[in-house]
């Protein structure tokens, strides 16, 4: 019963539509009603600058880190760590389904990838800094959000499946869903990406600008 109703705390937690809410406190605006009409962080990059787009994947990322960190509220998943970590990957997807599908927002939400990666954090920090390592790296040698997160998420598997070899089954199982789900929710980018009009981010422009300069 406990277990329960940290769930739907996570659910909660993970509900909080931190985009809608920046863009109608300080813009005025739905921010999925712009750009790729999703609530998350790529889409804030895109609309709102990278200023407000790190601040919403920051607090996205909080949303994983806190409802996958729960379970210090039952006693017993503080010495049960093959428990602990089946308990954190239903509080983390619950917090996930929650940005997805977000309660405060009639259901309208985005793509769980920050949100996801909190809870990676939470449960297994090394690999979440792996991970991250692989998101910058794309990120910098492209400025796409939605292709750095595509293979950070695929990135998370091959960490966890092979390079880690985590012997717990369900984490071995929650890794390839991550890696599903993130190709799957981020169809309409691929596409994009293979037709070339993907959008990228607004972040170093200076370093594309030496580089026109370079070629001019």
């Amino acid at each position: 019963m406990k277990e329960l109703l940290l769930i739907v705390l996570a659910y909660l937690i993970g509900s909080v539509p931190t985009s809608v809410w920046v863009s109608k406190r300080f813009f005025g605006i739905d921010i999925r009603d712009y750009g790729s009409g999703n609530a998350g962080a790529t889409n804030t990059y895109r609309v709102l600058g990278s200023k407000w787009g790190t601040f919403v994947m920051i607090m996205d990322m909080l949303k994983g880190v806190i409802a996958t960190s729960l379970y210090i509220f039952i006693p017993f998943y503080l010495t049960s760590e093959l428990h602990r970590t089946n308990l954190m990957i239903g509080l983390g997807l619950a917090a996930v389904l929650g940005h997805i599908f977000p309660l405060w927002a009639n259901f309208k939400g985005g793509k769980g990838v920050a949100t996801l990666f909190g809870m990676i954090v939470a449960i297994q920090p090394l690999v979440a800094v792996c991970c991250v390592g692989v998101f910058l790296l794309v990120l910098y040698l492209t400025r796409f959000v939605s292709l750095s997160s595509i293979l950070s998420g695929i990135a998370f598997a091959v960490f966890i499946l092979f390079i880690f070899n985590d012997d717990v089954t369900l984490y071995r199982i929650f890794s390839i869903l991550v890696a599903l789900m993130v190709i799957l929710t981020h169809q309409k980018n691929i596409n994009r990406l293979l037709n070339g009009t993907e959008s990228k981010v607004p972040i170093l422009k200076y370093r594309d600008r030496r580089r026109q300069k370079r070629r001019g």
